[in-house]
């Protein structure tokens, strides 16, 4: 199989959520097999960090903040990179937000805020960037789902729910950008060790993960940008509408031992 198929030099993408954690891996990632890669977040040293990094691979850049949950923030930002670096080929939505509370004692605040950021924000990110995709007849999106897009977790209701609407928009808007080009996909992350999660993950919780992932190992978030080239790229060009899952087994077991 040729390289060129996963090569994404000349490519424009925009991170949603790029600017730390998985999204920031991932953008560097794109980078460094040859998009163009502006990463966008709320906070604005996190994305100068991030561009800096971007940089660092020899690839173009923009330092620009958004909010998923401010769909003007999201067209400034298609504009400027329309502007300045090209159409955007590759939408990467990789924002998202967890609480922890039992359903009965969720405030609606609290559901708001994850629904808002992880369901409607990965909304506006592909009403925003996925129009012009459409009209020129090509382009990747990529949603981030979760294993909670397919189990229910310990009282994570918000977010189960969230994700399970992540998932199902995935493939709501494969079907329909299919004809125009667009090919839309969703990346499921099984158990990564993060800076966010690092607490959880050494708890009797993060044990009972551990037990149930066949590789008996957390990933690390390095191993997800295989996954997102080949859905950003060449490679892909028959594939939408899947939720491909980097889980070291995770959804597939049933009994481990």
């Amino acid at each position: 199989m040729s390289r060129g198929l996963f090569d994404l030099s000349g490519k424009v993408a925009v991170v949603a959520g790029g600017t730390s954690g998985i999204g920031r891996t991932l953008a560097v990632g794109l980078a460094e097999n040859g998009a163009d890669v502006v990463a966008v977040g709320r906070r604005q040293a996190a994305v100068d960090e991030t561009a800096a990094a971007i940089a660092a691979c020899g690839r173009r850049t923009l330092r620009l903040q958004a909010d998923v949950t401010d769909r003007p923030s999201l067209e400034r930002v298609r504009e400027a990179c329309a502007r300045e670096l090209g159409e955007v080929d590759i939408l990467v939505a990789a924002a998202g937000v967890t609480t922890r509370v039992g359903t009965l004692d969720m405030d609606e605040a609290d559901w708001r805020r994850v629904i808002d950021i992880n369901l409607t924000g990965t909304l506006h990110a592909c009403q925003v960037f996925g129009r012009p995709m459409v009209a020129r007849g090509r382009g990747r999106v990529i949603t981030v789902a979760s294993l909670s897009s397919f189990l229910g977790f310990f009282e994570v209701a918000a977010y189960t729910a969230s994700k399970s609407g992540v998932a199902g928009l995935t493939r709501a808007l494969a079907v329909e950008w299919a004809s125009a080009g667009v090919t839309v996909n969703g990346l499921v992350p099984g158990v990564f060790r993060t800076d966010l999660n690092a607490h959880l993950l050494d708890s009797g919780r993060g044990q009972e993960l551990l037990a149930r992932t066949p590789m008996h190992r957390f990933g690390a978030v390095e191993e997800l940008v295989g996954a997102t080239v080949f859905l950003a790229s060449g490679a892909a060009g028959f594939v939408t509408g899947q939720l491909l899952a980097v889980d070291g087994g995770f959804l597939a077991s049933g009994v481990n031992q």
